[in-house]
């Protein structure tokens, strides 16, 4: 894998900048380094934000077809070194190899798709009621985008905000999560060696509030685009009230799965187990909560145990690569330890397997509990590790309310073979992406996103692409 040149890891202006100080990054699977950043201050966000400032005129005026090439150019280098950017992405976070190939690979796609986007007819004519006058809109860029994304798909997540972002015409400070900041950057860097003019992408790192309010309050930033917990998000938009800095939102998720008893039970449990245990369940769309009709709840949960207790855990980079990789660090394993331990003090029961897990590294065991009681975090919080409970229920009526009790609305997911109760559920359940008979619901062309507590806004697709413009409304007088 290639690396920066002097160690140089912020993007300031077209040009990488040192920090004053490093910090190191390191391998979830065993505590081994994999490398390190430099920790940027408040100044070098704030000098990004007047390099994108400095950059935007220009680059917004730029035809569609210029900043389309661009962005192809970026897919065709991303998709050139994606074996060795997924090596590099499964070592700092923990991530299986083929999972990190596929996140690579689709961060590409959003590039590839964006690049198609821009170039599509914007605005529209308003047919006029009065001689003399017409009427139109158009769509202009925002202006500077601060892009802020975590460490769970660091580099997709990352892409699906750059990629409609640039295709807009706006420019962009990003500032990516210290846990995995290592082959998002690399990503950074060849969307940068497309082409692009200095200071339309820009790149800091730095202590994550500080950075983001440094950001948020500079006068030429516009909108922010935010992925992580509800939590932050809360604050990011406070803080963004404070200049009306545009927030969009992909917030935390609590998602229910649904079996009925019509469902095809071996697709549906194939279902569950990516829906639950991709990125071994560090995912805000991953399925938290199992409900099973009561008619099919033996047949399906006993097939589910018998995939999990199948499981084997270990570095995402071995040979045969495990099932189930690290989780990002310590801390996270320890709190889906309490989770499960937290349910089972309060009368749950453990259905799989203890599993004993690697001595070195930041592990998290599969479990999949019954008997779950609602007052407890495994069924009420965002897991975002490889624990799950199930339950089960009798009726639509039922389970519906099950699944909206949460104030987090961002995915569901619906297994049955009637399209009258698919439809039904896909209206009323409160989220704002919903899998029927589909696992894996993210595509570029589709948009992503939450209600409730779970955001505002939409990634992906032209939804996403209008997240970065502006209506103008134009009356014209003939």
């Amino acid at each position: 894998m290639s690396t920066f040149d002097e160690g140089t890891f912020m993007l300031i202006n077209g040009s990488w900048r040192d920090g004053k100080d490093r910090l190191a990054v390191t391998a979830p699977a065993d505590g081994s380094a994999v490398g390190e950043i430099p920790w940027g201050t408040p100044q070098d966000a704030a000098d990004a934000a007047d390099a994108a400032a400095r950059a935007f005129p220009e680059w917004a005026d730029r035809p569609a077809r210029y900043r389309a090439d661009l962005l192809r150019a970026a897919a065709d280098r991303i998709d050139e070194r994606a074996d060795a950017l997924a090596r590099l992405l499964a070592a700092e976070a923990g991530k299986r190899l083929p999972e990190a190939l596929a996140e690579i690979r689709f961060s590409a796609e959003y590039f590839r798709w964006f690049a198609e986007e821009t170039r599509r007819p914007a605005g529209s004519v308003i047919p006029h009621e009065v001689p003399g006058r017409r009427h139109l809109t158009l769509r202009r860029p925002l202006g500077v985008v601060a892009s802020l994304t975590p460490w769970n798909f660091p580099c997709s997540i990352q892409a699906r905000k750059l990629a409609p972002a640039l295709a807009a015409g706006c420019t962009v400070v990003a500032r990516v999560s210290e846990k995995a900041p290592l082959a998002v950057t690399e990503l950074i860097r060849f969307v940068q060696e497309a082409g692009l003019p200095p200071g339309v992408l820009n790149l800091v790192h730095g202590p994550a509030v500080e950075t983001t309010n440094a950001l948020l309050d500079h006068p030429a930033v516009r909108a922010v685009s935010f992925t992580g917990s509800t939590a932050v998000g809360a604050a990011i938009m406070a803080r963004a009230a404070r200049r009306i800095v545009r927030p969009l939102l992909e917030l935390g998720g609590d998602a229910p799965f649904v079996v009925f008893p019509d469902a095809d039970i071996d697709a549906a449990v194939d279902g569950a187990m990516i829906a639950k245990f991709r990125n071994t369940g560090q995912s805000c769309i991953a399925a938290n909560r199992f409900y099973v009709h009561d008619d099919v709840y033996d047949s399906f949960v006993g097939r589910l145990v018998t995939k999990v207790d199948d499981m084997t855990v270990g570095d995402g980079l071995a040979d045969p690569c495990p099932d189930l990789g690290p989780v990002i660090d310590d801390d996270r394993a320890r709190a889906v330890r309490e989770l499960v331990d937290d349910a089972l003090a309060a009368g749950a029961t453990l259905l799989t397997r203890p599993v004993e897990l690697p001595s070195q590294g930041s592990y998290a065991a599969p479990a999949l509990l019954a008997g779950v009681s609602d007052g407890v975090g495994l069924a009420r919080c965002e897991v975002f590790g490889p624990a799950a409970a199930v339950f089960r229920f009798r009726d639509e009526g039922e389970v519906l309310d099950n699944c909206n009790r949460t104030e987090l609305g961002l995915a569901a997911y619906i297994w049955s073979a009637d399209v009258s109760r698919c439809w039904r559920m896909a209206e009323r359940l409160e989220a704002g992406i919903v899998g029927v008979n589909n696992a894996l619901p993210s595509a570029a062309y589709a948009p992503m996103g939450g209600i409730k507590q779970s955001g505002l806004g939409r990634e992906g697709a032209d939804l996403g692409l209008a997240e970065f413009t502006d209506v103008r409304y134009v009356a014209l007088g003939l």
